[in-house]
């Protein structure tokens, strides 16, 4: 192979597991940080901080892999995703399935470092990873197995410090199956049109017109899981200012799609709740280094 052979494979991994694009790394790494940042009051250790950053950007990636693989007869008919390495014959099927597989395991071995119920729980993780891709096929709901694939990390995280689960990182699992389902029925606007014609199944179809009147409806179910969250983490007012600030963020974001409902405005909204989830992030810490201080 030459090397611009080996230049071009490079870059068509890279463009699979969508290296340049980290808001879906983001969007599985918000809720496990909510969860480790709490059940450590604010002082993770940095073997977990490691674990669990490195391994949502490999498990995401490796997320990418499988969901382009189960739709590779389907790429090629959509606007948006008909350059994917697959669709348009830069991968194999069995390159990309090797790609999917060392992500996987890799991320596996860093579980490894962890306590046993960690490592159990990592394989509900990597079933509704490997999962997700083919539910399309079948329901208009395949954001609900996302929501629980991309919020696994917050029950995964909680065990790790904790060596139990509660219901503290169980509400923040729903409240992500609820963002989940929000923000991907927005990402799922940027297609609806091309998958109404091939037969893909999304919630931004079953919606249809009153798609943003649920987007509300969803995100105040979200919100209303993370305030039992945090009542129940017995979090102060700097958490729940940080929740009132990302549900805002949210809300805009669903009526920005409103008004200008095309594919780069519904790309825009999707990745403000990634930015979003990180905002909150930024006030639970905030609210757990004021506790510690005795403020």
């Amino acid at each position: 192979m030459s090397i611009i052979e080996k230049r071009s494979k490079v870059l068509a991994v890279a463009d699979l597991i969508r290296l340049r694009s980290q808001h879906g790394t983001l969007l599985v790494l918000a809720p496990t940080l909510w969860s480790l940042f709490i059940v450590s009051e604010g002082r993770p250790e940095l073997h977990h901080l490691l674990v669990f950053i490195v391994g949502a950007f490999l498990m995401r990636s490796a997320g990418c892999a499988i969901n382009d693989i189960a739709d590779r007869r389907f790429d090629g008919f959509v606007e948006r995703t008909k350059t994917r390495p697959l669709a348009d014959g830069r991968l194999t099927v069995t390159e990309a399935t090797v790609i999917f597989l060392v992500f996987a395991l890799v991320s596996f071995a860093l579980v490894l470092t962890l306590n046993r119920l960690t490592i159990g729980l990592s394989f509900v993780a990597l079933a509704l990873a490997a999962g997700y891709p083919f539910v399309k096929r079948v329901s208009h709901f395949p954001q609900t197995v996302l929501g629980m694939a991309f919020g696994w990390g917050a029950v995964m995280a909680w065990a790790a410090v904790s060596g139990s689960i509660s219901i503290i990182p169980i509400f923040i699992f729903v409240a992500n199956i609820f963002w989940s389902i929000a923000y991907d029925t927005i990402y799922a606007l940027m297609d609806i049109e091309d998958d109404r014609r091939i037969g893909v199944k999304s919630t931004a179809i079953f919606f249809g017109a009153h798609v943003y009147k649920v987007l509300v409806i969803i995100y105040a179910l979200m919100l209303l899981c993370l305030v039992l969250a945090g009542y129940s983490a017995g979090l102060g007012g700097f958490y729940y200012l940080g929740v009132g600030l990302s549900f805002i963020v949210f809300i805009v974001a669903a009526f920005m799609v409103k008004k200008r409902p095309v594919r780069s405005v519904a790309y825009r909204g999707f990745c403000m709740n990634a930015w979003g989830g990180v905002i909150l992030l930024g006030f639970i810490v905030v609210d757990l280094s004021l506790s510690v201080k005795g403020l």
